[in-house]
């Protein structure tokens, strides 16, 4: 099983602005820009750990997730939440020949936390024996920072800003969330299912 960001989050929908007031920067100065590179760094890896300790996208964009088997053909649970569309479902065999499946034939059933693929009928189509199938979704909280809700906007600004402050530290690499990130982003967390989805 294989889940790829086809897409990255757009420069454009990044709060730098938002994370320079957050940190006290200095503005008005002709070199105000020169930390941005930095800074950018930083709100990725912060969205980026968010993303995968909740497994909720916050900013809209593409994703592909290639696999072998349906956990359960009456309903197969998706990696991350929340999903905005199905874009295909394509089929291989192991001659890697494709076949598109027609979405009449399948149906995105819609959660905050646990979306479901749906077949139109009692199964999803069979994936051939040493095939794949591969699924291309959109996903996302929001399509901008602005439609985010508070607390996760919140978290990441706090999570980047101890990037930020440690970025020295060799220490960096614990795997731990800062207390106030994790009482932020303890709600949106769900359960891990065996095999696959996060709800």
């Amino acid at each position: 099983m294989m889940l790829i960001e086809e897409t990255a989050v757009p420069q454009a929908a990044l709060p730098l602005a938002e994370f320079k007031t957050h940190l006290r920067l200095g503005s008005g100065f002709a070199d105000d820009d020169i930390q941005d590179p930095v800074l950018e760094s930083f709100l990725r890896a912060a969205i980026s750990a968010i993303e995968a300790r909740t497994g909720k996208i916050l900013i809209e964009r593409s994703f592909s997730w290639t696999f072998v088997s349906w956990r359960d053909a009456s309903g197969q649970a998706m990696p991350v939440a929340p999903v905005v569309q199905i874009t295909s479902l394509t089929l291989r065999n192991h001659d890697d020949e494709e076949e598109l499946i027609d979405p009449a034939h399948y149906v995105l059933e819609k959660d905050a936390h646990r979306p479901i693929l749906r077949p139109i009928g009692s199964v999803l189509p069979g994936i051939p024996s040493g095939g794949t199938a591969e699924l291309a979704f959109v996903a996302g909280m929001a399509i901008n920072w602005a439609g985010l809700p508070a607390d996760m906007g919140q978290s990441v600004l706090l999570l980047a800003a101890h990037y930020y402050e440690n970025r020295n530290d060799s220490a960096m690499g614990d795997a731990s969330m800062p207390f106030g990130v994790a009482g932020l982003i303890e709600r949106y967390r769900t359960v891990r299912l065996l095999g696959g989805g996060r709800g």
